[in-house]
Order: C-alpha cells, then sequence, then structure tokens
C-alpha cells in the first residue's frame, strides 16, 4: 500500500477535532472521523438527556434499546479507531486562540488540564425545564413523557392527558390524539384558550379541564396513575405529555458569542457551522426536530463538513 501523500499547513494542536458531548450526535460524529483518520477526543460530562427513559425509540436496528445500552454499543464500535479517544470531563472553558481553539477540562477528581483542537464540535444537547408541579420530576421519563414519536406507541389506546399553556398544548393534544381516541388537555390558561382551538379539540374528541391541577400521583417505578386537582378530584391516566421549554445544557456556545434562534438553540448553517469559525454543533442543541436517530444524523453530517473543512486547510490551492 503506497504511503499517503504528505499533508501541509497543518496547525500543531492536541488533536483535530474535540467533540463535547458523549451523546448520539457525539458519538456518530467520532466514528466519521475516526474513519477519516482523524485525531479525535470526545469528551463525556455525564449522562444524556434521555438518561430517565427506559428506551430509545425508532432508532432503525435499535428500537427500544436503553438509552445507556445504545451509548455502549457507540463506545464499543469506537474502540475499534485508535486515533480516536473517549474521556470523561467536563469543559468549564473554551477559547478560540487564531485558527485553534483551547479547551480546559475538568476531570472525575476536579483536577483542570487544557487541550486544543483545530475544530470543536458540540454535542452538549438542551436540558428540559419541567412544570413546578409536585410529580412531575419523579415521573419524568417514565410517566410524563414530552415526544409522541417517541412514546406513542407504547401508550397506544390508553387514556392520556395533555398538559400546558393553551398555545402549546392545543397542538400536542391534537398531535397525542392520533395514538388515542381517550385524550383529556389540561389547559394551565384557559382565558388564553381561543374558540377556534376549542372547536378543533371538540372535534377530535379532546376534553378540556380547566381546573388548576394540584399534583402528579404515580408508582415508584415513574409510572403515572392520577392526575389530581385543586379540587382533590383524580383523574387516571398512564401519560401525560408536556411542551416543555428548554435551555442549553452548557454555556460554552453563548460565551464565545454564538448566534442563537429566538428559542435559544445554536444557529448552525447547513454544514452544522455556527456563526464562530472553527465551531461546529450538532444533536438537540440546534434547531429542528429531536429524536436520537436524527441527532446521530446530525453529527454524521457535521463530521463530514468538519474532515472536508480541514483537508482544503491541508491543501490549499
Amino acid at each position: 500500500m503506497p504511503p499517503r501523500p504528505r499533508l501541509t499547513a497543518r496547525i500543531p494542536t492536541d488533536v483535530d477535532v474535540a467533540i463535547i458531548g458523549a451523546g448520539s450526535a457525539g458519538l456518530s460524529a467520532a466514528l466519521v472521523l475516526g474513519r477519516c483518520l482523524r485525531r479525535v477526543l470526545v469528551l463525556d460530562g455525564g449522562p444524556p438527556r434521555n438518561a430517565p427513559s427506559p428506551a430509545v425509540q425508532a432508532f432503525l436496528t435499535r428500537d427500544g434499546v436503553r438509552p445507556q445500552k445504545l451509548l455502549e454499543l457507540g463506545r464499543a464500535e469506537l474502540a475499534t479507531y485508535q486515533s480516536v479517544e473517549i474521556k470523561a470531563a467536563r469543559v468549564v472553558a473554551l477559547t478560540r486562540c487564531g485558527k485553534h481553539f483551547e479547551l480546559t477540562l475538568e476531570g472525575e477528581t476536579g483536577r483542570r488540564s487544557t487541550r486544543t483542537a483545530r475544530k470543536v464540535l458540540l454535542a452538549t444537547g438542551v436540558e428540559d425545564e419541567l412544570p413546578p408541579l409536585p410529580g412531575m420530576r419523579e415521573l419524568w421519563g417514565r410517566g410524563v413523557l414530552h415526544c409522541p414519536y417517541c412514546h406513542g406507541w407504547e401508550h397506544r389506546d390508553q387514556p392520556l392527558a395533555v398538559y400546558g399553556p393553551a398555545k402549546l398544548a392545543t397542538g400536542l393534544a391534537l398531535l397525542v390524539s392520533r395514538w388515542s381516541t381517550d385524550v383529556v388537555m389540561c389547559v394551565e390558561d384557559p382565558a388564553h384558550l381561543s374558540q377556534h382551538a376549542r372547536r378543533r379539540l371538540r372535534r377530535q374528541g379532546i376534553t378540556v379541564r380547566e381546573e388548576p391541577v394540584a399534583r402528579l400521583e404515580g408508582t415508584a417505578a415513574g409510572e403515572l396513575r392520577h392526575i389530581v386537582f385543586e379540587s382533590g378530584e383524580q383523574l387516571a391516566r398512564t401519560a401525560v405529555f408536556i411542551h416543555a421549554h428548554q435551555h442549553q445544557r452548557s454555556p460554552l456556545a453563548q460565551e464565545l458569542g454564538c448566534r442563537l434562534t429566538s428559542k435559544g438553540a445554536i444557529w448552525v448553517s447547513k454544514q452544522q457551522q455556527t456563526t464562530v469559525p472553527g465551531l461546529y454543533a450538532a444533536g438537540d442543541n440546534t434547531p429542528g426536530t429531536q429524536q436520537a436517530l436524527l441527532a446521530a444524523a446530525e453529527g454524521s453530517a457535521a463530521a463530514i463538513c468538519i474532515n472536508e473543512t480541514l483537508t482544503r486547510e491541508e491543501c490549499p490551492k
């Protein structure tokens, strides 16, 4: 096998690409970049957003796999590629130094170190802001759900509920009615529920409850049993869907001056490039539909764009 041509214009850094985040997007990007013979550092800052969920759904060939198992399978595949390193560390600072980046890492023991990279991919995900109702956090991921595409099939033909402000809950309730004919919408602000929305809900057979909700009751395993109103009345349901607000899990994008959308997502181009040169983003922290399979696809797309950018830098005209 002939030797590969010598590359020029290489900036001396510890790695070619640092990937911050070791979920579906980050590991998928590492796989592609490893296959491109790139030196890659994947920084694992902790459990993924879907850790409370019993399974990852609608992921081709992995439908129903536990979230942790999916990541274990991904890590096992990456072990083949010796240029890819996975490190348990939190990135506490990210600085752009000319044409490369410096990362300050904090390990599991609290010890800090620095690494440099030519390009950085943010695959840091988001955190959900749950309504401040007793039982909401305890049942999150099993009895309290956010995505009918991920969990609707498992709760098909069951008594379901949707909770939230009128503007968000109406569309979600109509969507959830695809999976069940017994859907109740518990609206936080009934004064803002328009007559047009009420007609749409009524046509789908969706009952609207305007009474304030006091708490959710469920099992120790996280399954929902009742929605309890302030009057004391109990409404038996097997799951409640919410449209939770979100915020960036990591402040790094904002600290570097990345453009964010009105909903707080990191704006990216078609190449997954942020407004900061050399900084890319993929997964739930970017705009669009959120799903593990789509996050993995975005990670793969970002990796291809990063590798092609690096190649152009190494092979100038």
